[in-house]
């Protein structure tokens, strides 16, 4: 395809005259569905998660159980097999029922915990396993850290999910950060293996301004750490904007993957049409 093709392809999606399939025409497109593998142990998991977190989970709670473990299923079955939750979601019952409809070993879960101690964590560890009726974990993150001093804070709980990465109940583990404090301390600290990062091209919802947020995302990047953006869209707050944060999030090369909550299938659809579409502006911008 030469550039000429190329540019007039690109014009004609950005206008929604192509579906997504086009896309697959395009040579080194980037899409949701991209394998990608994740920090120091490899973690497998597709570009975009499917978040379930959106307005601390009320968003897609909504759907009821049935409903969101159906736009689960459903973006599994488009090849988005990186689902999102955490304990204060609510959203564990959720994912439990679509993993009934999947196997276990093709998805790959992200939850977080508000664990401080070594005993709070070893619990979480068992009651999340119950929850979401799995005999392990992919990822589990330290909940939305604010202050520098909260993985010090949180050392046992973090000392547990070492262990239980040694015995293979936890695949990898982190932190989600909710303060610049907290995500230059994840630099430092060799405990944390991920992170979870506020990022979008507005400051909405974020710990700074793009660009100093985006400095301390390639620290963790050198420093041997997976990176994982949120509040892309800033929780809805994009929505008239969508493209332009997607273009953002796809420019970055300090982010490895990122997380999205849509309300509901035809959400969920749209997103994964514009991530290629936005990937293939910047090509040609480029």
């Amino acid at each position: 395809m030469n550039r000429r093709s190329f540019l007039r392809l690109t014009g004609a999606v950005t206008a929604g005259a192509f579906s997504q399939r086009v896309w697959a025409w395009a040579p080194g497109v980037r899409k949701a569905t991209d394998v990608v593998l994740l920090g120091p142990d490899k973690v497998k998991l597709t570009r975009m998660a499917i978040g379930t977190g959106t307005k601390g989970g009320s968003i897609q709670r909504q759907l009821g159980i049935p409903g969101l473990a159906d736009m689960l299923h459903f973006g599994y079955d488009q090849g988005l097999f990186f689902w999102d939750t955490a304990d204060s979601y609510r959203t564990h019952p959720h994912v439990k029922q679509a993993l009934t409809q999947v196997p276990r070993e093709k998805v790959t879960i992200l939850t977080k915990t508000s664990a401080r101690t070594a005993d709070a964590m070893k619990a979480d560890l068992d009651r999340f396993r119950q929850e979401l009726g799995t005999d392990y974990l992919d990822i589990v993150l330290l909940h939305a850290l604010r202050t520098p001093d909260a993985l010090t804070q949180r050392q046992g709980a973090m000392d547990i999910l070492a262990e239980a990465r040694a015995k293979g109940i936890v695949r990898t583990h982190g932190c989600s950060c909710h303060s610049l404090e907290a995500l230059q301390a994840a630099v430092k600290t060799p405990g944390v293996r991920v992170v979870l990062a506020r990022i979008n091209p507005a400051s909405i919802m974020m710990d700074g301004d793009p660009k100093t947020i985006t400095g301390v995302l390639r620290d963790l990047k050198s420093a041997g750490k997976g990176v994982i953006g949120m509040k892309i869209l800033g929780e809805g707050a994009l929505a008239n904007r969508k493209d332009e944060a997607l273009r953002y999030a796809m420019s970055l090369d300090c982010l490895d993957c990122f997380t999205i909550g849509p309300a509901n299938r035809g959400e969920l659809s749209d997103l994964v049409a514009r991530i290629p579409a936005a990937d293939a502006g910047l090509k040609a911008a480029a």
